[in-house]
């Protein structure tokens, strides 16, 4: 982009070699040391005005431009007389007050249409520098008002303006309305010093410089410098013929500073700049963002134009009140974008602390992290994962780039807009990748989050005519735009846009809140493994204390009296039938998670024990209790029972267990366990596990009561659940005992179905053995065995069973395929297992028929037998 044709207009800060006359191009002033040109003290001014300069108390007139004289209308030597001998006791006493009134240089005291002696009106600057009071005259303009009433008007046209975008594009339009340049652009410079054509108004028939680069040596220091001290540069004639100060150096051979004169001369490569385009005349506001050069706003006339002080204050107005819009609307987009990430960080921390898979959250969510900062891509690094979004780095440079980040990062936010530079392989992608913002994630290197920026003449938008030429002069063709914009693309060659401090402040955000969310995880995770080991040893005593129970159970059931006339055969069957009532109640409580009645969950509980009528009784309403409460009172009710079978009334022959319940006049379920006739009790010398289960469960878990007294004849238990865990039925279903319904005799019909063959699926060998046994006391002769699934599909492809008995979960599998080939077949079968209700079994094969573990032959024969019916 053409950067010196844009800034031809605003570099009025160089200066022209001394002497008088037609401008000419000083053979000392070239390109190579323009930026070291003492531009302040250029001993000439410009045509349109002249200057004096006095001593501090604006006494005696000291030196003169030379083209005062004429234009003040005065005669004879100026130099040495005194100040109220060239203008008049009244204007001279007028300019010493203006100069007392005046703080500092930069705010030169203006005075409007003052009259010399010689009846002409001039507009005169006063300011004090360096010891000199320096007088600016020029032809008077406007009256006084003219100024105020322009500012106005154009500050009252963007003080409503709440975006950038339209603050430029507005201005730019009034600015040339109201001042009548031919051009007005707006330049914004980047932190680099290189700037960038944002806004602009011009005549039609010219071309476009709208979204065109300059390099940062298009305005030197000391011009920079000199924008801030003089924030209004005007050039009349870019043709100008100059004007010397007589004398240029004083008796201590000092040169007269101009840095704050308006009428201060320019540079002939500036000029020179000017003429290459056409351009006749210029002007240029400093806007002036927290104490530094923004940008400019600049004016292109291609004729010669001289602009009035009044015009020239109202402008700087102007600018100011730009400046302070951009300072709040730029303080307001900062606040607003703060808010942005910080609520964006607030949702995601939020919801990662409700993710289980902070790894995979994170990578999902980048695509919201790209959008909290400006950039062309993000990638992330957790875990040894990487992930990305947008325009990344190749994925084969991954590695050099993460060796990158551990070694320049030291766990805080690290930033480079010419990656090349600092990794030699980033030269093979600079044009997709040049700037990186590295965040770690951790303390230890290991996982980052790194933003991606593209080659910043990737953005280029141009804008002007690309063929368009323009003249050379006589310092060369580097002056023409198309050369300055090919030094702007080297200048920026392998580079992105600068990180800001606000990307770096936001970056910073987003880390303190990854970081959060990796503690918190690691926090909950350390806490769920503490929880996870509490439950275990929980569970692990809990499963020890029921194994030890039921082997103590057994072991009574097994060496309990029987009566003498009791035969070997009958003992066996009643012991079978015992052991498998146990299992039943086993299952009962295991299944008790959807709740149930109570009367039943006595039932599963006790049935074991049944060993004579009358042994144990069980009276009270039909009490439905919720998950929670059947669950707790199967655990509490389940050690009562043991308890009584090992030490209690159930322990021997005679002994008697009673257990009733009501409802209160709390709607409450009042419970009462009473043994008798058993051994003599005594209390129990410790604690065990069993009894803190009895004692606490029901307390802390439902909010009830639980009290258990060891009187000498019998333990006596009262127990209270509260009325919200409970219902109670109007119609009262009889239970029936859970042996009883397993220890009905099946008709011995098996013998009348000669050649009947069943298919037995079990991994256990003891238990397939046994189940052989029953079938085989049975009269089925034809039993064919199997231990997985694969053995049983080769059984089945030499021969079709007439039923099947297949165990669902087998040691390596289930035996699901070899269910489905018999439902194929059209061959009944039932399905044996050791778990809960339905556990393992897919939902189209819900209807088939279950047998629980242990296997009781009188019910795995009834079921056979049906299957077969059917």
């Amino acid at each position: 982009m053409p950067a010196r044709l844009t800034m031809a207009a605003v570099l009025a800060a160089y200066s022209l070699p001394l002497g008088t006359g037609q401008m000419t191009f000083d053979p000392q002033v070239n390109l190579t040391n323009c930026d070291r040109e003492p531009i302040q003290i250029p001993g000439s001014i410009q045509p349109h005005g002249c200057l004096l300069a006095c001593d501090a108390s604006a006494t005696v007139v000291l030196r003169h431009s030379v083209n005062a004289p004429h234009m003040l209308g005065l005669a004879g030597d100026i130099n040495g007389q005194k100040l109220h001998a060239v203008l008049g006791d009244e204007v001279a006493h007028a300019l010493r007050n203006a100069l007392a009134r005046t703080r500092e240089a930069s705010r030169p005291a203006l005075s409007f249409s003052v009259m010399l002696p010689d009846g002409q009106a001039f507009d005169i600057a006063a300011h004090l520098f360096k010891g000199t009071a320096i007088l600016e005259f020029e032809p008077a303009g406007a009256s006084i008002a003219e100024p105020i009433e322009l500012a106005r008007t154009l500050i009252a046209q963007l003080r409503e303006i709440d975006q950038t975008g339209k603050l430029f594009r507005d201005a730019v339009r009034f600015v040339r309305a109201v001042l009548g340049y031919d051009r007005v652009m707006i330049y914004q410079l980047g932190a680099d010093g290189a700037g960038k054509v944002v806004a602009e108004a011009k005549r039609g028939d010219l071309e476009s410089f709208m979204g065109q680069y300059f390099p940062a040596s298009d305005i030197p220091q000391q011009a920079r410098a000199l924008y801030l001290r003089n924030p209004i540069r005007v050039i009349s004639d870019a043709q100008f013929k100059t004007v010397a100060i007589e004398p240029v150096l004083d008796p201590s051979g000092e040169p007269l500073d101009l840095s704050y004169a308006h009428l201060r001369s320019v540079s002939p490569v500036h000029c020179e700049y000017l003429c290459n385009m056409g351009v006749g005349a210029s002007m240029s506001i400093s806007v002036i963002v927290n104490g530094e050069l923004w940008g400019l706003i600049a004016c292109h006339h291609y004729a010669p134009r001289t602009l009035a002080m009044g015009q020239r204050v109202a402008a700087e107005m102007f600018g100011e009140f730009f400046a302070l819009h951009i300072e709040t609307l730029r303080s307001r987009q900062k606040l607003e974008a703060a808010v942005r990430v910080h609520k964006a960080l607030d949702t995601i921390v939020r919801n990662a602390n409700q993710s289980a898979d902070i790894d995979g959250f994170f990578h999902s969510r980048l695509p919201r992290l790209m959008s909290l900062i400006p950039c062309d891509g993000i990638g992330m690094s957790l875990q040894g994962r990487w992930a990305s979004a947008g325009l990344a780095v190749p994925k084969a440079a991954v590695p050099d780039l993460l060796r990158l980040a551990d070694m320049v990062t030291d766990g805080r936010i690290w930033a480079s807009n010419r990656l090349s530079m600092v990794l030699p392989s980033a030269q093979a992608y600079f044009s997709d990748v040049s700037g990186v913002l590295i965040i770690p994630m951790s303390q230890q290197p290991r996982d980052y989050l790194i933003f991606f920026r593209k080659e910043v003449i990737e953005t280029l938008d141009w804008a002007g005519d690309p063929n368009k030429t323009y003249d050379s002069g006589a310092l060369g063709d580097r002056l023409t735009p198309r050369k300055s914009f090919a030094i702007w693309k080297e200048t920026v060659h392998q580079q992105s846009l600068p990180w800001t401090e606000q990307d770096r402040q936001f970056g910073d955000a987003i880390r303190t809140a990854i970081v959060e969310v990796v503690l918190h995880n690691s926090e909950l995770l350390a806490s769920e493994r503490s929880k996870a080991e509490v439950r275990q040893r929980i569970l692990n005593e809990e499963l020890n204390h029921r194994v030890k129970n039921i082997l103590s159970l057994i072991g009574a059931l097994v060496a309990h009296p029987t009566s003498e006339s009791q035969t070997l055969q009958d003992y066996v069957a009643t012991l079978k039938g015992r052991i498998q009532a146990l299992s039943l109640a086993h299952d009962q409580v295991v299944r008790g998670d959807g709740g149930g009645r109570l009367a039943m969950l006595l039932e599963a509980e006790l049935s074991p024990y049944r060993t004579a009528a009358g042994v144990i009784e069980l009276q009270g309403p039909n009490v439905i209790l919720d998950a929670r409460a059947y669950s707790v009172m199967a655990l509490v009710l389940h050690e009562l029972a043991t308890n009584a079978a090992k030490y209690g009334a159930l322990s021997q022959a005679g002994g008697k267990l009673s257990v009733s319940w009501a409802i209160d006049a709390a709607n409450a379920c009042a419970i009462c366990w009473r043994e008798s006739g058993g051994p003599t009790v005594r209390p129990p010398s410790r604690t065990g596990f069993g009894s803190v289960l009895i004692d606490r469960s029901i307390p802390f878990d439902l909010g009830g009561t639980s009290t258990v007294e060891y009187y000498p004849e019998g333990l006596q238990g009262l127990f209270r659940i509260p009325a919200k865990h409970l219902t109670v039925a109007e119609t009262f279903e009889p239970a029936i005992p859970a042996a009883a319904m397993t220890m009905a005799r099946v008709d011995d019909t098996f013998a009348t179905r000669a050649g009947l063959c069943v298919l037995i699926l079990e991994d256990q060998l003891v238990i397939a053995v046994g189940l052989e046994q029953i079938l085989n006391d049975a009269h089925i002769k034809h039993v064919i065995t199997a231990n997985s699934e694969a053995e049983a599909m080769q059984l089945l492809a030499r021969r079709t069973p007439d039923v099947a008995i297949l165990d669902v979960n087998l040691g390596t599998g289930t035996s699901i395929s070899v269910a489905d080939e018999l439902v194929r077949r059209q061959v009944p079968f039932l399905f044996a297992t050791g778990y809960g209700d339905g556990i393992s079994i897919p939902e189209h094969l819900k209807g088939v028929p279950v047998a629980r573990k242990p296997y009781d032959a009188n019910s795995i024969l009834a079921s056979l037998r049906g299957l077969l019916d059917r």
